[in-house]
């Protein structure tokens, strides 16, 4: 008897993938990034190592201004495993209603800090393997952990990220694993401790998703996206009238 076989769909790369940047080209991009943002930091407000975990573990979608919000107020309560685990479930829940999947965030944190407490001694484990054994920690919170935390030569790879290198070329991949490791043998080493944040920064306020301002993008002469956006109306007039004429 023949069994009908179902073929699993496969990650295709983005449609706005462009050709892949030359080293020249990636080093570049680069340094013209790092040169307007030389200290890119994470916009999550955290205190040291365990902090950052839960709010990164909050932060699944939702944005960072809205976890800063929640975290504030469920910091100034609780900002260890074992303050964590004694306000419970329905206390952390308290502070984090008004983000997405709150109910089970909540969960996650308190179990997490369980383990912390039960498996580390209430520290934040720097190994991957351990990280991503907590509940709600999936390869990109761990990442972040272990490079802002730890000095950890990782690089989270979060929708911001992903598109920008699939749409410049500076690391095109199928996957977000797949761009992570392509940006960590593409990038030259000295740009790796801070890459995740000068990427995603450049992501979410430059290259946005509907409309790339690539007119005022300081790495446009080496990005090959194809159909770069032109500046608006606005911003040509203002630069028209701001040139002095020839007389």
């Amino acid at each position: 008897m023949r069994r009908n076989s179902v073929r699993k769909p496969q990650p295709r790369t983005p449609a706005t993938a462009s050709q892949p940047m030359s080293p020249e080209e990636v080093r570049k991009f680069l340094q013209a990034l790092a040169r307007v943002n030389p200290s890119p930091k994470s916009e999550l407000e955290y205190r040291d190592p365990f902090t950052l975990l839960v709010a990164v573990v909050l932060s699944a979608q939702t944005t960072d201004v809205q976890v800063n919000r929640a975290t504030r107020t469920l910091f100034a309560e609780a900002s260890t495993p074992q303050a964590i685990l004694a306000l419970g479930e329905e206390g952390v829940a308290r502070h984090i209603r008004t983000l997405g999947l709150w109910r089970s965030k909540a969960r996650n944190v308190v179990e997490l800090s369980r383990l912390l407490i039960e498996r580390h001694g209430g520290k934040v484990p720097t190994d991957r393997k351990a990280l991503e054994a907590l509940p709600g920690v999936g390869r990109k919170t761990a990442n972040v952990v272990l490079n802002a935390a730890f000095g950890a030569h990782t690089v989270a790879v979060d929708t911001h990220v992903f598109r920008l290198c699939n749409r410049s070329g500076l690391a095109p991949g199928a996957t977000p694993q797949a761009v992570e490791e392509a940006l960590l043998t593409r990038a030259p080493p000295e740009f790796l401790p801070h890459l995740h944040h000068l990427l995603i920064l450049h992501g979410r306020y430059v290259c946005k998703a509907r409309k790339p301002e690539c007119w005022r993008c300081v790495g446009a002469p080496w990005c090959h996206y194809p159909a770069k956006t032109p500046p608006p109306l606005e911003a040509t007039l203002t630069s028209k009238a701001a040139t002095p004429k020839r007389r």
